[in-house]
């Protein structure tokens, strides 16, 4: 519930791209005066007593103020103690150096270090700091993410083939939460509003994935078919509607970012071969890839392959909590964890091999770009519980590499991370001399799909367990002034900006976008959702640690947040919403919630309205 305990004042200002009063109506019968008279209820105030500007009580995590304890100012005000006690023999020479001061002051930190908030766990890293300066560049490109299975519904129309999800939401009332994805959003049907709706919240870019088995029905392709194509198995069907998609979105000036693969495997291959644990799924993913690059890669200038291999592997074939479902051989069961890895990095890089050597990086032709391809991988931050530590430290780096870097070391520096290597042993596959000239620098940057963070520490005894999270060989731990998102994770900004320096020294300064970034809230109604600020704040303060990264010489070149709307959330169905845009499941209605309006804000000002006093977020 929004909190009222600060005295720090949010307004939310009418954008001409909505009318507030069509907007409530517009849904379950809600009407301005109902939703005034909650909001009221709610802490929630209308200073003006009209629809276009809201004022709401929000907590001390917006206090803008210097801190003392950042090194920055300590050393700018001994400085002007020294200044004090110096005698200065010319006019002109305190001119001088009363300009440096003033330069220095102006790119300095304006934020407050959350004293003791560590200290009982020894950690030294500051919170998230907000610059003066925005840390943003001009070209930065501000979008929202989705995936095909999670918002498209038509599951079984346009002649699309059944995915893995499809038979395993079936399978069991316990594997979706009882739902399945053939409507979800209806994003099929709806394609042209929501374009219409990004252009409205004036997004830069928009993330989506293809249905493979929207394309592939059956997963594969014959290339030596004879209908006009040349190819058999294509279904057209699907190539026109991502065509349409794609054509709406230049149409709106919206930068389409592609992934090919997105979790959503067509069932004929899981049981052909066993899906990803089979090496024949390298080559049938290569020439899935070929064919969307022959009819999108016109116009689609950013490329991605493969989204959260790790996430693919661990859920699916080591946990059984995502589809297909299947429990580790560790664990008793029949999945492959590390050779699924294994087999997602190679596929990877072989879709890289044909976007290359085929001309397809040459084919988008724009003021003389290219187009440019890479992956999402998932990046938690682990910091070690005492960073003073040896154990802890290594504890904190193992643990992050057995989650990104396992999906990303092999592409920046052939080898899978040595701990993994030492601690799986032969359970974790070679690369072989053709393996690796396809891997190595298969990437032209790196996505990072970014949540939470959380404390790592050696553990202090043998776990009792066995699996992954046994190998990995690290206890985690919260740190409890954390806030949690509705999933239970943890709510650490700067978490978000050290992965962001890791990686970047790790990989020697990649370009990288954060692919994936927002958070489940708790919703259990209308008035929920639309007063979302606790999204605002989640995203206020991960984007203000991004930008700082930025500042700190990261090569950080967008953002989206997860995600555009509300959607089939996987494993939970539709019990958990991630939008910035509310869907109502039963009349498929779209309605912008706070957080859309406040990023709406935050990208006409190019990041610059939430990192200083002066725009919405205003002290009383």
């Amino acid at each position: 519930q929004p909190p009222n305990d600060d005295g720090v004042k949010i307004k939310l200002k009418q954008f001409g791209c909505w009318n507030q009063q069509k907007l409530y109506t517009s849904n379950d019968g809600y009407d301005l005066n109902n939703i005034s008279a909650s909001m009221t209820s709610s802490s929630l105030t209308n200073d003006n007593k009209d629809s276009t500007s809201w004022v709401w009580q929000s907590e001390d995590s917006y206090q803008k103020s210097i801190s003392a304890s950042h090194p920055q100012v300590n050393q700018i005000k001994e400085e002007e103690n020294a200044r004090e006690r110096v005698n200065f023999p010319t006019m002109k020479f305190m001119t001088i150096l009363l300009l440096g001061i003033v330069f220095w002051m102006g790119v300095a930190v304006t934020g407050t270090k959350h004293e003791g908030r560590h200290d009982k766990y020894g950690l030294s890293y500051d919170t998230v700091e907000k610059w003066k300066k925005p840390a943003f560049p001009p070209e930065f490109i501000w979008g929202a993410a989705t995936s095909a299975f999670q918002i498209e519904g038509g599951a079984s129309e346009g002649g699309r083939g059944p995915s893995i999800w499809d038979v395993w939401c079936v399978e069991s009332t316990d594997n979706c939460n009882g739902d399945t994805g053939d409507v979800s959003d209806d994003h099929y049907h709806h394609w042209r509003d929501d374009v219409e709706l990004m252009k409205n919240m004036g997004l830069k870019a928009y993330r989506f994935s293809i249905s493979w088995s929207r394309i592939l029905p059956n997963g594969t392709a014959d290339f030596t078919g004879d209908d006009d194509s040349g190819v058999d198995g294509i279904n057209f069907e699907g190539i026109k509607f991502y065509n349409d998609l794609i054509d709406a979105l230049i149409s709106a000036g919206i930068e389409p970012f592609v992934t090919l693969h997105h979790w959503d495997l067509p069932q004929s291959l899981q049981d052909r071969y066993g899906g990803w644990i089979n090496s024949s799924v390298i080559q049938d993913f290569a020439d899935y890839a070929r064919i969307c690059f022959h009819y999108f890669g016109d116009r689609v200038k950013y490329w991605i392959t493969i989204n959260e291999g790790w996430t693919v592997a661990i859920h699916g074939y080591e946990e059984g909590s995502n589809a297909p479902g299947l429990m580790g051989e560790d664990v008793g069961g029949t999945g492959k964890p590390y050779t699924v890895g294994h087999h997602l990095l190679l596929a990877h890089a072989r879709a890289v091999k044909v976007f290359r050597e085929e001309g397809y990086s040459q084919k988008f032709d724009k003021h003389g770009d290219r187009s440019l391809i890479g992956l999402s991988n998932s990046g938690d931050f682990r910091f070690p519980l005492d960073p003073a530590n040896p154990d802890d430290i290594e504890a904190a780096t193992r643990a992050m590499e057995f989650q990104l870097g396992w999906m990303t070391d092999p592409i920046w520096h052939g080898e899978y991370p040595a701990s993994m290597r030492e601690r799986l042993g032969s359970r974790l596959p070679q690369f072989s001399p053709k393996d690796l000239k396809e891997l190595i620098g298969s990437a032209d940057f790196l996505g990072l799909n970014h949540y939470s963070s959380a404390i790592a520490s050696k553990p202090t005894s043998p776990p009792t367990y066995g699996g992954y999270w046994a190998e990995q060989y690290v206890t985690l731990s919260s740190i409890p002034s954390w806030k949690k998102t509705f999933m239970g994770w943890n709510i650490a900004p700067e978490g978000g900006r050290e992965m962001l320096l890791w990686i970047d020294k790790r990989y020697n300064h990649p370009l990288i976008f954060v692919t994936e970034n927002g958070m489940a809230a708790y919703e259990p109604d209308m008035e929920h959702s639309l007063h979302d600020f606790d999204r605002v704040e989640y995203l206020q303060g991960y984007i203000s640690g991004f930008g700082e990264a930025i500042a700190r010489g990261v090569n950080l070149a967008g953002y989206f947040a997860w995600s555009l709307m509300d959607n089939f959330e996987w494993q939970y169905g539709s019990k958990r919403r991630f939008g910035l845009v509310h869907v109502n499941y039963t009349t498929l209605v779209r309605t912008p919630k706070a957080s859309a309006q406040w990023y709406t804000e935050n990208i006409a000002h190019n990041g610059e309205a939430m990192l200083v006093n002066d725009h919405e977020f205003e002290k009383n």
